[in-house]
């Protein structure tokens, strides 16, 4: 009979179904993927790498105001879509572009936002996808809240909570885990562990046995995965998102991985890290691992190659047309969304803009 803490507490060791040289590992809990998930997962993490590479060289080129790049973690990004149904819902960090676009959001609409401009850029609603979420965590109570609404509506609604390493260190993952486990709320709290918050270390942040232990304080279990390998990510991430849709309450997994770039382009990271602490992640990269695999198993031929190869090129193509012309930009939009109905204050302010423009084309 399994005890609470057995239930509760996570692998010793993270779950890993194939290795960074591409060798499938049985495991007494989780199965390999299907031979059609790995082969639709490889094509995503192909567009996702070239998606992350494209935005950086928008960055580059002064037609993004900022790229936080998720180059590595690619794995996680895109098991973390893959898993979930069409009426679930994904919170994603600022670093979530590629698992927000794997959703089905536009690119140019997933990069408005870090373009600088005033809004998210999509319809949250049409994908199920909230807005990213630049402040630490604070996405992870409104998550909690979106799960709580549909368990009391009898909805099978689950949700995918994404937060950073240095994320689980802020109020609001704690209370947005209380509140999820006394509640059973049907959410995920996914944890990409990618050892750095900006610049402070993981052994900075926590003296936790794992993040994936915070967990047993408030009853929600948890559990490891090897974050480059997405066979184990998809394998663990299923296995949570079923648990919690069929009502076992929220569930708490971390993904180990690692920042292999800069926190953004306005970082410099040799400041706090030096070459050889990457150089060994570099070995672990998730596209190599999974395509060395499916070399392995015969399963990688030309078909696979081009459909995956044209899926890139299509997003590259679209954030280069799409983001490369300036904005159209509207100053009355200052203040047409405030509030639903303007303020007297407000009707004075846009008028004297108006005239002050008036004043400049004339």
């Amino acid at each position: 009979m399994t005890t609470v803490e057995e239930h509760l507490l996570p692998s010793a060791e993270p779950v890993c179904l194939i290795d960074q040289h591409g060798v499938p590992h049985e495991h007494p809990s989780y199965d390999l993927p299907t031979k059609e998930a790995l082969l639709d997962g490889y094509t995503e993490l192909i567009r996702g790498r070239r998606f992350n590479d494209q935005a950086s060289a928008l960055v580059r080129q002064g037609r993004l105001a900022v790229y936080p790049s998720s180059h590595g973690q690619e794995a996680c990004q895109v098991a973390a879509t893959m898993v979930l149904k069409e009426g679930d819902w994904l919170f994603p960090t600022y670093r979530d572009s590629v698992s927000i676009v794997s959703r089905g959001v536009d690119p140019i609409e997933t990069l408005t936002l870090l373009r600088g401009d005033w809004h998210s850029g999509y319809d949250p609603y049409e994908h199920k996808v909230a807005p990213q979420s630049t402040p630490l965590a604070t996405q992870l109570p409104h998550a909690v809240g979106v799960a709580h609404a549909a368990r009391l509506r009898g909805e099978d609604t689950v949700v995918m909570a994404l937060v950073g390493d240095g994320g689980t260190s802020e109020g609001d993952f704690h209370e947005a885990l209380n509140f999820a486990a006394v509640f059973h709320a049907p959410v995920v709290f996914f944890i990409q562990n990618n050892e750095y918050a900006i610049s402070v270390p993981l052994a900075r942040q926590s003296a936790a046995p794992s993040l994936a232990h915070k967990g047993i304080g408030y009853g929600v279990p948890g559990e490891r995965a090897d974050g480059n390998d997405l066979a184990g990510l998809l394998a663990v991430l299923g296995q949570a998102v079923n648990n919690a849709r069929a009502g076992e309450g929220p569930q708490l997994v971390e993904a180990h991985t690692y920042r292999v770039q800069a926190h953004t382009n306005a970082d410099d990271a040799t400041r706090y890290r030096q070459d050889d602490e990457v150089t060994p992640w570099l070995d672990r990269d998730p596209i190599q691992r999974l395509t060395t695999y499916l070399e392995q198993q015969g399963w990688m031929d030309d078909d696979v190659r081009r459909r995956a190869e044209s899926r890139a090129v299509q997003v590259t193509a679209q954030l280069r047309d799409g983001l490369m012309p300036e904005p159209a930009v509207d100053p009355a939009d200052l203040f047409k969304y405030l509030y639903a109905e303007q303020t007297q204050q407000l009707r004075e302010q846009a008028a004297f803009l108006r005239d002050e423009l008036a004043r400049e084309e004339a």
